[in-house]
């Protein structure tokens, strides 16, 4: 490989882990999607003041089937943008970062999906980085036509209601989805360029976006 072929491929590596590091990921996970040496990555990211996340690292597979409505539906935009933007021609790493910060946009903090949970729900969907085979796919509901996450094997079924139908019905009558969504702002900049970034036409953006964040297929 020429010598400017490894240092642009070096620095791309550096610039991922750096991204990774502001999103809240593991060494863990930095690891798996740049390649670089977790002791590396010890060095060159944090200090003792500033240290790496500790604990036990997310596993998806059971987890997302126990979780609750907000939770999954979360999961869902995250997965359903990253498969997105992979078909468009992003590169794995970059396509995660993206999709992460996509949900970042359209969503309130504190989020409840973590970078390292959407590392892992993106390797159990795809089938690469820490998973030898996938363990969810992406359904179309045929109702309302968001894309959601569901286990490998299961189908869409003709008069079956999704996540983001369950969402949006159960919002007026549930508490905890009425203070998640209190109401429909207005039109977000940073939202539809978000949306016009992933290859949407504006007449694509759907309206319940702003009030609930969806996946469109």
């Amino acid at each position: 490989m020429p010598e400017s072929s490894r240092v642009n491929l070096r620095m791309r590596s550096l610039e991922l882990a750096r991204d990774c590091a502001a999103l809240g990921a593991r060494i863990r996970t930095i690891h798996h999607l740049t390649g670089l040496r977790p002791r590396e990555l010890l060095y060159l990211l944090f200090t003792d003041c500033d240290p790496p996340p500790r604990g036990r690292a997310p596993d998806t597979r059971e987890w997302y089937h126990t979780a609750n409505l907000l939770y999954r539906t979360e999961s869902s935009v995250i997965v359903a943008t990253f498969q997105r933007l992979r078909r468009i021609g992003f590169a794995a790493a970059e396509a995660l970062i993206s999709a992460y910060r996509y949900y970042q946009s359209v969503y309130r903090p504190p989020y409840r999906i973590s970078f390292d949970r959407a590392f892992d729900l993106a390797a159990h969907t795809e089938g690469r980085w820490i998973a030898k085979s996938a363990s969810f796919h992406v359904l179309t509901c045929p109702h309302c036509l968001s894309q959601y996450l569901d286990a490998i094997g299961a189908n869409a079924a003709p008069g079956q209601r999704c996540l983001f139908c369950c969402l949006v019905d159960r919002h007026r009558r549930d508490p905890r989805l009425t203070a998640s969504f209190p109401g429909t702002p207005p039109a977000s900049p940073e939202v539809v360029q978000a949306w016009l970034q992933a290859g949407y036409a504006d007449a694509e953006i759907p309206p319940t976006l702003l009030e609930f964040p969806v996946a469109k297929a």
